[in-house]
This record gives structure tokens, sequence and C-alpha cells, in this order.
């Protein structure tokens, strides 16, 4: 059973996963997992293998909902987007990563599309 806070992040992705497709994304994996973590979506953009962190606020009482993805989030995104390439034996594509921050409030979700939020991070 999910609780409130685990519902309102599965809707963020689902509305993030509808958001991306419009974009023109095609969506490979959700909630991809490896032994380093997990990657919300998995998606292609022409061509380019897009690692996608979705981050939800209900409120900005804590700050905005990009600037939740910290360098020690970026880090482990990156680790695990490595390990997908890796094992998917795609080490040689084109790759980025891309944020989907969704800020909720009286006036509905506002959903903002950050295109190579950052780059690759290594430790």
């Amino acid at each position: 059973m999910l609780n409130v806070r685990q519902l309102f992040g599965r809707f963020g992705e689902d509305l993030a996963a509808r958001h991306l497709k419009a974009e023109g994304y095609k969506i490979l994996e959700t909630n991809y997992r490896n032994r380093f973590g997990e990657i919300d979506i998995i998606a292609k953009d022409a061509g380019t293998i897009v690692f996608v962190e979705v981050r939800s606020r209900r409120s900005n009482r804590f700050g905005r909902a990009k600037a939740s993805v910290d360098i020690t989030k970026q880090k482990k995104i990156s680790r695990i987007a490595v390990a997908y390439l890796k094992a998917s034996r795609q080490t040689d594509a084109k790759a980025r990563f891309d944020v989907v921050a969704i800020d909720s409030g009286d006036h509905g979700a506002r959903i903002e599309l950050i295109r190579n939020a950052f780059g690759l991070c290594h430790e």
C-alpha cells in the first residue's frame, strides 16, 4: 500500500511521462532499477538516450522542485545511467540528463522540462 507521499510521486512521474511524450520523447523505461538505485524515466529524444529525474513538490515551503536535484543526486543518477548503458551495450550512445520539475499550488501544477540539466558527475 502506497502512502500519500508515494502516491503524489507516482502522480508526478505519470504527469512527467505524458509531458515528455507530448514533447516527442519515446519512453523506454520507467522506474528503472539497478544496484546503484533508480532512475524515474529513461527515454529517447531524437536519437539521444535521456535519463530523466522527476521532482514534484506540493508547495515551495522547502524550495522549488528543480532545486532539489543537488550534486549528490546527480552523482547517484550518473552511476545508475553508466551502469544502464554498459548493461544495454550502448556505451557509445549519445546521452544526457534532463529534469522534469513539477511545482503544485493553488492554481494547478506547473511543469518545467529542463533539458541537459546537468552533465555526467564522477566521484
